[in-house]
């Protein structure tokens, strides 16, 4: 983490020491809302302090009565001005609560609307150890340690550094993988995506921006819990499915949906976190960064559909190019 980054958090970790936290909110869309739900798992597990994820607009819309001076509020927006995170963030400072914000952007609206903004660095030849999902794992076990002190949180922090080498060695492992299912699912018009715990706003986001967004394949993202309680009546031999299988506490639910998954399709694409390298993670804290590697493992498994079908991440209809 560079100085500013680290003058950043610690800024904004002083001033919560110095309120009483009796709920945490989170708010963003998409992409950026997808990587707050590993942290609210993080939160639920080690905290008896509520925590919620919303997409910004319903946050405003749905205006949480207990939101207030002892409520601790994070939104992120790659861009700074996603209008809808720009206003939740401004809502949520009005209200009372502490504000902390991400992004790439320095000086962006969103920057401006918080109390507090973090940086994050992006782009080829970026630290992985200083992107969004990084700064922001820096962040919540920043916050449960001063909450809470505990050497269990000094160590996850330190164990952010292990990202830098950890992602680009598990893309390169994942590789061949995911060039062959690149190749074998070029043509498909429907890619379901599974997960629980930790893990599922991973598969959430890939199926909502990776697959949706930015290969217009039609997607939903199946939570393995509630696959036996609707959704795996769509299961059929040549459906697809991409499974990825918690290596922590809800590990089970994912094995379920797998063992039925793999009974009935012959499509089903099984990504495990017991799999993955996780040199430098201490082995308690696995289960909590597991997300963020199965993260780096898809976005080639994403590069290499994009490359056999044609069609550059980039590409986009609606996104930025029109009134919406």
């Amino acid at each position: 983490m560079n100085e500013n980054q680290q003058t950043q958090l610690k800024n904004a970790l002083e001033a919560v020491g110095k309120r009483e936290i009796h709920q945490v909110y989170f708010a963003a869309c998409g992409g950026s809302k997808a990587i707050f739900e590993p942290v609210q798992y993080i939160f639920d597990v080690e905290s008896a302090i509520p925590c919620a994820v919303y997409t910004s607009n319903e946050f405003i819309h749905r205006a949480p009565k207990a939101l207030g001076k002892n409520s601790l509020f994070v939104s992120c927006s790659h861009s700074g001005n996603t209008p809808e995170t720009v206003a939740a963030t401004a809502f949520a400072r009005k209200s009372g609560a502490l504000t902390i914000s991400l992004s790439f952007k320095e000086d962006s609206e969103l920057w401006n609307a918080a109390e507090y903004g973090i940086s994050y660095t992006w782009g080829p030849g970026s630290n992985p150890a200083e992107s969004n999902n990084a700064i922001l794992y820096r962040l919540i076990f920043g916050v449960l340690n001063t909450l809470a002190p505990d050497e269990k949180y000094t160590r996850a922090i330190q164990c952010v550094d292990a990202l830098e080498t950890l992602l680009p060695e598990n893309q390169d492992l994942w590789q061949s993988k995911a060039q062959a299912y690149g190749k074998a699912y070029r043509k498909e018009p429907l890619i379901y995506t599974m997960s629980s715990g930790a893990c599922y706003g991973v598969a959430y986001s890939f199926a909502i921006c990776l697959l949706m967004e930015m290969q217009w394949i039609h997607s939903n993202a199946i939570h393995s819990g509630e696959y036996f309680h609707g959704p795996f009546e769509a299961t059929d031999e040549d459906v697809p499915f991409i499974i990825l299988v918690n290596s922590g506490a809800t590990r089970p639910l994912d094995i379920r949906a797998v063992d039925f998954a793999t009974k009935y399709s012959k499509r089903v694409e099984v990504i495990d976190a017991e799999t993955f390298k996780m040199d430098g993670i201490d082995e308690d804290l696995r289960g909590y960064f597991a997300p963020l590697v199965a993260n780096a493992i898809l976005r080639r498994y994403a590069d290499a559909l994009a490359d056999f079908r044609g069609h550059p991440l980039s590409v986009r209809r609606y996104m930025w190019r029109m009134e919406y």
